[in-house]
């Protein structure tokens, strides 16, 4: 995979496994045994991708995913996490994180998740400066977003973008009026070999919302087809 990986997880075996998968398959790995230590080895290299343990002592990974997403919103950040609870997984959603595998996972499942992450970003950064294909800005109903600076504007509140949230608010400006059904949009921004259920996409076009609409319980712009998917209404 080529990749240069940081990873945090408190548990030494499920740490070291994961190293030793993952170098493996050819990628550069730093392992960190906390949350403390991951804040501080972040900044020192340009990582691909950040796989966090959500219960960490006193540093979170929560509190971890918080701080990346403050000064990088497109690197992939994956948890770990060994509840079940769909409350912990919204939550890491909500913190920006691109996807989460429960304990105990196999590798196979994990490589695959690592490696539709290590793709999606990639395609989104081969072009110069890694800024994304398209006009620099466009509309999401009554929304703005700025593909350069991964932010969404709407009634005078700017908010920030994590590079999924920018995929999907990309495809639903790109089918104005069109239903798009659940499982195409996974497909298409979470690649086809994604494992996850639709719940995750209902998370990220809820969170979507949040920074799009002027009234998020009351979405004009992007509008749930009960037992389908999406449909983005370009004039609202």
């Amino acid at each position: 995979m080529n990749a240069r990986i940081l990873i945090a997880e408190d548990d030494r075996s499920i740490r070291e496994g994961l190293r030793a998968t993952l170098e493996s398959e050819g990628c550069t790995v730093t392992t960190a045994g906390n949350g403390a230590q991951a804040l501080a080895l972040w900044p020192q290299a340009k990582y691909d991708l950040v796989i966090l343990d959500v219960m960490m002592p006193k540093v979170s990974g929560y509190d971890v995913c918080r701080e990346i997403r403050a000064h990088d919103a497109r690197v992939p950040v994956l948890f770990l996490t060994a509840k079940g609870e769909e409350i912990d997984k919204v939550v890491g959603l909500r913190l920006g994180a691109d996807d989460y595998v429960t304990k105990p996972f196999g590798v196979h499942e994990l490589l695959a998740r690592v490696e539709s992450l290590l793709r999606r970003a990639r395609a989104g950064g081969a072009l110069p400066m890694g800024k994304p294909a398209g006009p620099p800005r466009f509309r999401l109903g009554a929304a703005e977003i700025d593909r350069h600076q991964f932010t969404a504007t709407v009634a005078g509140r700017t908010s920030p973008l994590t590079a999924r949230e920018l995929e999907l608010a990309e495809m639903f400006a790109a089918h104005p009026g069109e239903v798009l059904p659940r499982e195409s949009l996974l497909a298409a921004v979470w690649g086809t070999g994604y494992f996850g259920t639709t719940r995750t996409l209902d998370q990220h076009v809820a969170q979507l919302r949040k920074k799009t609409e002027a009234d998020p319980e009351k979405p004009t712009a992007l509008v749930t087809v009960h037992g389908v998917g999406y449909r983005h209404e370009a004039g609202s």
